[in-house]
């Protein structure tokens, strides 16, 4: 006869999770994922892209300001005519002219809200933000606003100035210490799409 070993089977002890490593790291990570997380805040520029599909063709053509971005300068377009041009001086676009130019456009022009930034591809995207901001609204003085009715014929609205007009140090006796500001911000083309120059 002959006996066969036979070994038996221990049972095995089922064994317990040490989760104490794993909360130790999330300890430490969560704090460090807080910290290390940029909360700001995000401002949107709604902006009207041209779409593929044609629509019904308007009956009557409404003024559109097109401004070209150019290596050499800036043109301002009625998309079928240039209007004028704008040449660098001492090497960067003279913005000042522009602001001028489209506040002539808009009285002209009072009830077009509608405007075409193009760009050629070797313009740097800061200079896009600035034409932008110079299409889109301009400050003006108060007097001027207010004596010609500029913001009434542009069909704009004069909102208080975005930069701050120092205040005098020593206000004089004829002045009050909460005067109105001396510009205020008016709107001019806000409707603004952006595209590549022809």
């Amino acid at each position: 006869m002959s006996r066969g070993h036979h070994y038996r089977r221990r049972p095995k002890a089922s064994a317990d999770l040490d989760m104490t490593t794993f909360m130790n790291l999330m300890v430490v990570l969560v704090p460090f994922l807080l910290m290390s997380a940029v909360f700001s805040r995000i401002n949107v520029v709604e902006l009207t892209l041209p779409s593929a599909a044609g629509g019904a063709a308007p009956t009557k053509p409404e003024f559109r300001l097109e401004v070209i971005v150019r290596a050499s300068g800036i043109e301002l377009s009625n998309g079928e005519a240039l209007i004028a041009a704008i040449p660098k001086v001492d090497g960067a676009y003279d913005l000042g002219t522009l602001s001028s130019m489209v506040i002539a456009l808009k009285q002209e022009y009072p009830d077009a809200h509608d405007a075409s930034v193009l760009l050629e591809p070797e313009i740097e995207y800061d200079h896009l933000i600035q034409v932008m901001d110079v299409v889109r609204s301009a400050a003006l003085p108060r007097d001027r606003v207010l004596a010609s009715g500029t913001a009434a014929e542009a069909g704009a609205e004069a909102v208080a100035a975005a930069d701050p007009v120092p205040a005098p140090a020593q206000p004089s006796a004829g002045i009050a210490k909460d005067a109105a500001p001396a510009t205020v911000r008016v709107a001019l083309f806000t409707d603004i799409s952006v595209g590549d120059a022809p």
